[in-house]
């Protein structure tokens, strides 16, 4: 197996692009001093999710196409909460919308030939492929409790947890890059882990400063109810 092809680039380039959109807020969270969700960052998720998406078409890997594709309709809901996609000439939304499924299904020649192309134990172990659904499941899965937080509040929002299933989620993919021999990524989550722990820290301090402040109005409570 080779481990760099002409088509690396395009994996890279969306890991770029992942990359860009934690770069992006984590610097505008450092400067709000706490977590923030910028519609950027979901314009840059999707994006990097289509280009996933067809780096995982010419690699034959299902466990990538499957689980970006759930990751990029909920990433299209985001943009939607945030009033991002009225403003696209409906041509590009159409484009935007049907792009992920007309790769999946182009590669479906048949139950045989699918099976033979993405289930092939030749081509990647099956308790390989078990690693990478479970830790693209992960991926996909953080953005699905994502939307039921934001479904909730309707407004785009990040929680904590978000982040934790994150962390999670990159160390496993990581060691399937590892084993896979996936230079895109390995190298593609090497950011992540810094960004999902800086954000689990800035929520942490977040939480600190609100215990410091209730209790202070706690103690004045008790005060004026013994006066």
């Amino acid at each position: 197996m080779e481990i760099i092809t002409w088509f690396t680039a395009v994996g890279a380039a969306a890991q770029i692009l992942f990359a860009s959109r934690m770069l992006v807020q984590w610097v505008l969270s450092e400067r709000a001093r706490a977590v923030v969700n910028p519609a950027l960052f979901w314009w840059l998720s999707l994006l990097a999710s289509l280009l996933m998406s067809f780096y995982g078409y010419l690699r034959h890997d299902l466990a990538i196409m499957l689980w970006q594709l759930i990751s990029y309709y909920i990433y299209i809901y985001n943009l939607k909460l945030k009033g991002q996609l009225a403003r696209l000439n409906i041509l590009i939304t159409v484009f935007l919308v049907a792009a992920p499924i007309v790769l999946l299904v182009s590669e479906w020649q048949g139950p045989e030939e699918f099976a033979a192309l993405f289930l092939n134990d030749e081509h990647i172990p099956y308790e390989l492929l078990a690693l990478g659904f479970v830790g693209q499941a992960l991926f996909t899965l953080r953005f699905v409790y994502q939307l039921y937080a934001s479904y909730r509040l309707k407004v785009s929002v990040l929680p904590p947890a978000f982040w934790v299933i994150s962390l999670i989620a990159c160390l496993m993919v990581q060691v399937y890059g590892v084993f896979r021999l996936d230079v895109v990524l390995v190298f593609g989550q090497a950011g992540g882990l810094i960004t999902y722990t800086r954000n689990i820290m800035l929520y942490r301090k977040a939480r600190t400063k609100q215990g410091e402040a209730v209790e202070p109005e706690s103690k004045t409570d008790e005060k004026s109810a013994a006066k």
